[in-house]
Order: C-alpha cells, then sequence, then structure tokens
C-alpha cells in the first residue's frame, strides 16, 4: 500500500545547517513526499491553519524534521502543534481526522548519543526527552514510530558521515512510501536509524 508523507521542516539557522538541509533537499527528491519548509512559508509566525489541516488530511505520514533545541523543537514548530493540532480536528469530540496515521521525529542532536543516558551529560535518553511528542501523537490517534535520529550533528560533516545518513534517510522514506515498511515492528523499536535493515522489505 502506498503512502503519502508530509514532511514538516523546521529550522529556524539553515544557513548554519551541515545535515538537516541535505536530508531536506534529499526528501524533497522523493515522490510522494510533500515537504514543507515552515519558517520559509511563516516568517512572521502567523500560520495558515486551513492550509495545515487540509495537508494533514491528505496524508498518511506526518514527520517533524527539526534540530533538537534545548530538548525540544525550534519555537515554530511548537506554535503549529498549538495552532493546527485543534480540539475538534485533531483530539477531543469529534476530533478525529489523525486517527491510525503514522507519526515520527526525524532530528539531529548535537551531543553523542553517549550523552543521551542516565549517566551521560544530559541525563535522560532521547526517547525520554520526546515523550511529550509521543503523547501528541497519542492523543491525536496516530501511531507512533520511534525516532530518526542523527547524533554527533556538529561533527557529522567533518567525520564523512553525511552521506550515509542521507542514504539511510531516503531509504526509509521510499520503503514507507512503497509500502515497504514494517510498521508492526518498528512501532516496537527504540531507534529507525540503527535498525532500519530489520524493517524494511527490499521486494515490493
Amino acid at each position: 500500500m502506498k503512502r503519502k508523507i508530509l514532511l514538516l521542516f523546521a529550522h529556524p539557522s539553515q544557513h548554519r545547517s551541515e545535515v538537516n538541509l541535505p536530508l531536506y533537499k534529499a526528501a524533497k527528491k522523493i515522490d510522494g513526499v510533500t515537504c514543507v519548509d515552515l519558517y520559509r512559508e511563516y516568517p512572521d509566525y502567523y500560520i495558515n491553519i486551513d492550509r495545515e489541516q487540509k495537508r494533514l488530511l491528505s496524508h498518511d505520514i506526518v514527520i517533524f524534521m527539526f534540530p533538537l533545541y534545548w530538548y525540544s523543537t525550534p519555537a515554530l514548530l511548537k506554535e503549529w502543534q498549538d495552532l493546527v493540532l485543534e480540539y475538534g480536528f485533531a483530539y477531543g469530540q469529534g476530533g478525529d481526522a489523525l486517527q491510525g496515521k503514522w507519526f515520527l521525529n526525524a532530528l539531529t542532536a548535537g551531543g553523542s548519543e553517549q550523552a543521551y543516558k542516565a549517566e551521560g551529560y544530559n541525563h535522560f535518553r532521547l526517547d525520554e526527552l520526546l515523550q511529550p511528542l509521543q503523547q501528541m501523537a497519542d492523543v491525536c490517534g496516530m501511531r507512533y514510530l520511534p525516532p530518526f535520529a542523527i547524533f554527533g550533528s556538529r561533527t557529522a560533516a567533518a567525520e564523512q558521515r553525511l552521506k550515509q545518513h542521507v542514504d539511510a534517510w531516503q531509504r526509509l522514506l521510499l520503503a514507507m512510501t512503497e509500502g515497504r515498511f514494517d510498521i508492526e515492528k518498528g512501532c516496537k523499536m527504540s531507534s529507525l536509524t540503527e535498525q532500519l535493515d530489520e524493517l524494511i522489505s527490499e521486494v515490493i
């Protein structure tokens, strides 16, 4: 079953982006993926709620793509959540518009993966820090997938890791749009980044 992806990209400092921007540009090459640059569309933060809700209705998978800022999303993406996911549309009485859609975060973190552990610099695992977004998806009736997360993003280009990240990202998007992604197994994983081979069938 082919699926349509809505990718909401939020990066307020794209001129400094060494990883997010290449990932976003790579996603734009995939058929079936609608890429929305929120900071380009809404530089004044005046979000067109009707347009955004129509976008949600016409897609099967919703992806938030962003750099992890102070353990959360950039401000405009939070504003998008607050305004677009209205009572009666996304949740509450009559709010079943997003029921059954898939949701995942595609994000970069400047620190190493070891820093996101109880004994690490940040004291919490990434999945713990993302629990507000997981709860958002749950309240909206969406199927929450673990993140596609790239750690050590500040050094990814210098360490020549960028190409492997971009290739894995495109492979994931293709598998999702072409119906080759195992959603049941994916929901039980801790990460889509490291366990991608187990989730994708190479035969359509």
